[in-house]
């Protein structure tokens, strides 16, 4: 009988351990669903029409378009997004989960180059009940995330979910800025952009992009937390100043030879200086054939790579980027065998340290119509108006100016990008998309000199002339005269964009 007691109290005692196992799973899957309900309440979709300037012909509007992304609500009733669901936006709305009703938004910041925005809802009441998602740390590559969206257009809330797989700088598809990102094999579609990626109910990322190579599926990037606390600090007066670019180009330096050569040990590393920009904050301090071996506290490798973590390491970039404008930044050099230590002061990066200015959006495009003859500066934004081909299909002299330095004597390329056929313009018809160097004789710094040239022209003729020699000569009374008729002939509202009028029509 003492037996048979005994087994009875054991099964009891193991019923009551699987009771309270059922109890506990319970519990815990209601606690997870609550963190989970709480999360899907602060994730909205966002509703945009977008209608974006036509760089071909930049006095009209391509064709509207309505797109939709995602969102999570952040304190100050702000949503975080994407910057490309809104840009170019003329109208904003957001929606919240398991909420038929549209509120009508708007934009209160932006930063297109970390390709993330702010926006809010001044509806009353639309915050209320609403969770502020906080930002959390950026966890080490292998950790699992979920990605919170609305994907393909979809009215439904979805949470996928992937594993962190790596963290470097990536080519921000948006702007083409050259910034720190997440990978992660999360499934990422159309309408998951701005999205967050949540570990532990913190934001440690927003969706940006999925794969665009197509050589891999399910791979997708995030826009990192040191990336949105940059873009959040810099938004807190509210002033765009954006990631500072102290002014320098480098190389690697991977080479035993090229080392030896500017005075480093083998046991030193560090980038070679190539390129020093005048007006820049290293202009004076940093000199070309320096090399730069660390950068705060990071240390730079031969391949030019900083490490963050154990697990994870970038490109030096991103020890500058960490700044925000008015920072000091501490360079250690190596200049001619010989250590030296500079500090510079992290000042608002110019539009462009290339001839070809990067792609502007919220804009209209500048232009000015001079003699029946279309005249643009040359930005991304013309560039990839041939098409997602248009690294191949785009003329071949516009992509090599790419590669071409500016300077504060030559800061932007005129193009003429085509003939409006008239009488004032005769024998140049069929030209198109070429470059304009001097006018009279005279190198051209920017579009806004340009147009002062012609404004104030007091010749008889403008000869507009390239880097080969060849010249397009158009009679500057005629070019008056013909003004009125040919953009009445081709339907054109003015003969400059709004900044330019000031300038375009000066005796």
């Amino acid at each position: 009988m003492a037996i048979i007691g005994h087994t009875a109290r054991t099964a009891k005692s193991a019923r009551l351990v699987i009771a309270l196992l059922v109890l506990l799973k319970s519990l815990s899957a209601q606690s997870a669903e609550s963190e989970l309900e709480a999360i899907q309440d602060s994730v909205i979709k966002i509703y945009t029409t977008q209608a974006a300037p036509d760089y071909f012909t930049p006095w009209r509007l391509l064709t509207p378009r309505q797109s939709s992304g995602s969102g999570s609500v952040i304190a100050g009733n702000r949503i975080l997004t994407n910057a490309h669901v809104v840009a170019n936006a003329s109208y904003v709305q957001a929606q919240k989960h398991n909420d038929p009703k549209r509120y009508l938004a708007r934009v209160v910041f932006v930063s297109h180059d970390a390709d993330l925005a702010l926006i809010t809802v001044d509806e009353e009441g639309f915050f209320n009940d609403l969770e502020p998602l906080a930002l959390g740390e950026l966890p080490e590559p292998q950790r699992e995330v979920s990605v919170f969206g609305y994907p393909m257009g979809g009215k439904s809330l979805s949470i996928t979910k992937g594993i962190l797989s790596r963290v470097e700088q990536q080519i921000y598809a948006h702007a083409g800025a050259y910034l720190l990102a997440g990978q992660i094999d999360a499934a990422i579609n159309p309408g998951n952009s701005g999205g967050p990626v949540i570990v532990d109910r913190e934001i440690i990322g927003v969706v940006m992009q999925a794969n665009s190579g197509g050589r891999s599926e399910n791979l997708g990037y995030f826009v990192p937390p040191s990336i949105i606390a940059h873009v959040l600090a810099d938004a807190e007066d509210g002033s765009n100043e954006g990631f500072p670019d102290l002014g320098f180009r480098t190389q690697t330096l991977d080479s035993p030879a090229a080392k030896s050569a500017y005075g480093l040990a083998k046991e030193q590393d560090g980038v070679l200086v190539i390129k020093v920009f005048e007006d820049s904050p290293a202009f004076g301090l940093v000199e070309e054939n320096d090399v730069i071996v660390s950068i705060d506290d990071f240390p730079i490798a031969e391949d030019g790579s900083i490490r963050l973590s154990d697990e994870i390491q970038t490109d030096y970039k991103h020890a500058i980027d960490l700044h925000l404008v008015g920072d000091s930044v501490a360079l250690s050099l190596i200049r001619n065998g010989h250590p030296l230590d500079v500090t510079l002061e992290a000042r608002e990066a110019l539009d462009s340290y290339s001839l070809v200015m990067g792609e502007r959006f919220d804009s209209a495009p500048e232009y000015l119509i001079y003699g029946g003859v279309l005249f643009v500066p040359l930005n991304m934004n013309l560039i990839k108006r041939w098409g997602n081909d248009w690294s191949r299909s785009a003329p071949v002299n516009l992509l090599q100016a790419r590669n071409e330095w500016s300077s504060p004597q030559r800061r932007q390329l005129v193009v003429a990008l085509q003939v409006l056929a008239a009488d004032v313009n005769l024998g140049y018809h069929d030209w198109r998309n070429w470059i304009v160097d001097q006018v009279n004789g005279v190198p051209i710094r920017d579009f806004n000199d340009f147009a002062e040239r012609l404004a104030s022209n007091k010749q008889a003729n403008v000869v507009f002339e390239n880097s080969n020699g060849y010249q397009m000569i158009i009679n500057h009374a005629a070019a008056k005269a013909s003004e009125q008729e040919i953009l009445s002939r081709y339907q054109i509202p003015a003969s400059s964009s709004a900044e330019l009028r000031w300038s375009a029509h000066e005796e």
